[in-house]
């Protein structure tokens, strides 16, 4: 890999969602979610179900679904709990694109639940 390929990784956006086969609000969110990220091409989503892949999730409690983390490269960028709203999430995307998104910065346990998923081999969709 290149210089420039190295610097656009570093860059690569991730939109990661946390949810759980067995959650309604999270199959209700499945189908807007992909709607979005064909609306992002340039951007990289992936659906983690928390209980398929545990051992990357580790020890984070998640406690409401759907969850994001969004990363810019090896940041993150936002974590939390979403509405399961398509107009909202394209809400959200815009503003941390636009590098307008204001507020705390997620806690190192998003860095490092971002470093375990990022390792492992998550389904992309």
């Amino acid at each position: 890999m290149n210089d420039m390929e190295n610097a656009e990784r570093r860059q690569e956006w991730r939109v990661i969602c946390l949810c759980a086969q067995w959650c309604g609000a999270c199959r209700e969110w499945q189908l807007p979610f992909e709607q979005v990220a064909k609306a992002y091409p340039q951007l990289q989503f992936v659906w983690v179900d928390i209980e398929d892949q545990a051992d990357a999730v580790g020890d984070v409690d998640i406690e409401t679904f759907p969850t994001l983390l969004i990363a810019q490269g090896a940041e993150p960028r936002f974590y939390g709990p979403v509405q399961p709203s398509a107009s909202q999430f394209r809400r959200l995307l815009e503003s941390l694109l636009a590098g307008a998104a204001t507020g705390q910065l997620p806690s190192a346990d998003a860095k490092a639940l971002l470093q375990r998923l990022v390792a492992g081999p998550p389904q992309q969709r």
